[in-house]
């Protein structure tokens, strides 16, 4: 992410603290491996925002610059003005977030005394009333050299890379919804409401490419090798990496022509009908390069997994509340049939195995293409969403996936995953009328993914922690 820095100033505060404070917000920003935009320094006193004059001179420099950063840290090294601020920002069309400089015991003199601590209050309810989101964590001050900060720096990005990535989302829809899940029914109007835009692709189409793709061209080449080195092939019969490879280079070739940012695959009974291969590593692998992909037909959590991915920086998985583990009440199996990304899997790259539900129900030898496995341990953030009443709304929580095993005979891609108080939680889920699906990826992130919905985004949520 790129952030432009913003610092404020007040004349009879200690302005030669803003040199000091350009230095080190900006260190710290790209410790972090972010860039920065600063206004050079000549462009103002200090090359900091004080007057009315001087806030349309910082508005000019972010016009000049537009579409070059992903938000405004603003920091007050010292009390600093509101009107200038307010004029600065108030068009910047990003997330801000705002940085106080706390005081020193021992350096409360006149000449020292920063005073940020009440100048950030008075900035946030300015900012207020001008109806311009911005972002604040605790604490209330804190200085930019401290780990805090640093934190708060990884909090803001996330939050920069949601609102960024869903303003302006085009999701896929491979195929129409599966009949028999009524689950997964969603409104595009409401969507679109929020500047979500569903395109939608018939399976008729994508079978017709899929047999029109030329074995010899170069995507075929690189999508086969690639797909080869993905996964374990070894139990797979002769002939299904090919045929799952032009599915691959077909599905790809629609990425591109729609400009998709996720998708939702209609991933039974036809795929396996008509051409013998279920699609689950294809999902695996377009989770794993950042093209979050949801099978049965879930646009609702194609969505989830696609914020999820943006929070996190790490891909998403879309799985079924399947199975209670035991007698433990904050456990469960979470599950699907082999669309979880490799890096999120032990072992990483798993192996492709038959589908054994398509098998019985249609015959052996057309459901290859799962990529199974079992999910590795680590810290989880899981959500889900819905349309209703001309609202986008989702649930949010963390939890985590333990290392307990499941036994190898379960089939398809799954983990224990321990939540507290999940029982509660499970009844407030299905109460509501949200799916039996649910979206998760790697750490605690729930903090940002708030932030962004509640701030800037204007989704209706439930925090279940």
């Amino acid at each position: 992410m790129r952030f432009a820095l913003f610092f404020g100033n007040r004349g009879f505060f200690p302005g030669e603290l803003i040199a000091s404070a350009r230095e080190e917000v900006k260190a710290a920003v790209e410790a972090k491996g972010h860039g920065t935009l600063l206004m050079p320094l000549e462009s103002t006193r200090y090359g900091a925002v004080e007057t009315s004059a001087e806030g349309k001179t910082y508005a000019a420099f972010l016009k000049e610059n537009e579409g070059l950063f992903d938000g405004v840290i603003m920091s007050l090294p010292n009390f600093s003005d509101e009107n200038g601020a307010i004029i600065a920002l108030k068009d910047c069309g990003v997330p801000i977030l705002l940085q106080a400089y706390p005081d020193e015991i021992g350096k409360m003199d006149f000449a020292h005394r920063r005073d940020s601590f009440c100048g950030k209050l008075s900035i946030m309810d300015v900012f207020y009333q001008y109806n311009l989101p911005f972002t604040v964590f605790k604490p209330h001050v804190v200085h930019p050299s401290t780990d805090v900060f640093a934190g708060q720096i990884e909090k803001f990005a996330a939050v920069c890379r949601i609102v960024k990535g869903m303003k302006r989302l085009t999701v896929g829809a491979f195929g129409a919804r599966t009949s028999a899940f009524k689950t997964v029914r969603f409104d595009e109007l409401t969507l679109q409401k929020y500047g979500i835009t569903t395109e939608t692709v018939d399976l008729s189409e994508l079978f017709s490419r899929i047999k029109k793709v030329d074995e010899n061209s170069d995507k075929y080449i690189e999508k086969i090798e690639h797909l080869t080195n993905y996964t374990n092939w070894a139990s797979a019969p002769e002939g299904k990496l090919e045929l799952l490879t032009r599915t691959g280079v077909a599905i790809d070739g629609f990425i591109d022509e729609l400009g998709l940012d996720c998708l939702a695959f209609r991933c039974w009974d036809e795929i396996e009908k008509q051409l013998g291969v279920a699609p689950c590593v294809l999902l695996s692998e377009m989770n794993e390069r950042g093209i979050a992909s949801a099978c049965e037909m879930d646009v609702s959590n194609a969505i989830t997994m696609k914020a999820l991915a943006l929070a996190s920086d790490n891909p998403a998985i879309c799985l079924d509340w399947n199975n209670n583990y035991g007698d433990d009440p904050d456990k469960c199996i979470l599950f699907h049939c082999g669309s979880v990304p490799k890096s999120l899997m032990v072992p990483e790259s798993g192996h492709i195995t038959e589908h054994p539900m398509f098998k019985k129900a249609f015959g052996a030898g057309c459901g290859w293409g799962c990529n199974e496995g079992r999910i590795a341990a680590n810290e989880i953030t899981y959500m889900s969403c819905k349309t209703e009443d001309g609202r986008l709304a989702f649930y949010v929580g963390e939890g985590r996936f333990t290392a307990d095993e499941i036994e190898e005979a379960f089939f398809g891609c799954a983990g224990v995953a321990k939540i507290g108080n999940l029982q509660e939680k499970l009844l407030l889920i299905g109460k509501t009328g949200y799916k039996h699906h649910v979206s998760v990826t790697t750490g605690y992130i729930k903090e940002a993914v708030i932030e962004a919905f509640n701030t800037y985004l204007g989704y209706d949520f439930t925090d279940l922690d």
